[in-house]
């Protein structure tokens, strides 16, 4: 049983596979029966079957399933919508689903956020060096400016007011 305390769940997530599970009739009509709100189907192999999309998303209405055409799909009862879109994961290149803002953002994953972490760290080392440059050269101008004074005055005394 799907229920947890007598609720059912909002959102159910059924991943295709290559062979048939039922997902667009059997589990469908199981997840009606239990009361999920809504019922997300992804065929990351797109092979068509039974003339569906790859990524299928469904709102319990009045006890039946509505399909919803958005996409990413906004779910406010939950906060997110959800969605595909092009990414790599474990060295993997390929369409993900992913979990989106309500302006259609997409979240980063946890590889994706240690790389924009790493980048950022690595610019910042970056700048620091530059800065540490920056004033490497201002010191050795000072010092270049205080060496020529030092020998005007050796060579013709102070400088006239």
């Amino acid at each position: 049983m799907l229920e947890e305390n007598n609720v059912s769940p909002t959102l159910v997530l059924e991943v295709v596979s290559q062979t048939y599970g039922g997902e667009y009739d059997k589990k469908m009509a199981a997840y009606t029966e239990l009361g999920v709100l809504y019922y997300v189907t992804y065929n990351a192999d797109n092979n068509q079957r039974d003339k569906h999309e790859p990524f299928e998303v469904y709102r319990l209405e009045k006890g039946k399933y509505v399909r919803q055409l958005s996409e990413p799909a906004w779910i406010p009862e939950i906060g997110l919508g959800i969605g595909r879109s092009q990414g790599i994961h474990e060295g993997w290149q390929r369409e993900w689903l992913y979990w989106f803002d309500e302006q259609g953002n997409r979240f980063p994953t946890p590889e994706e956020l240690a790389e924009q972490a790493s980048i950022r760290a690595e610019q910042e080392s970056i700048r620091a060096e530059q800065e540490s440059l920056r004033a490497q050269q201002e010191r050795q101008q000072r010092e270049l400016a205080e060496q020529m004074l030092q020998r005007y005055r050796e060579r013709f005394g102070e400088l006239p007011e």
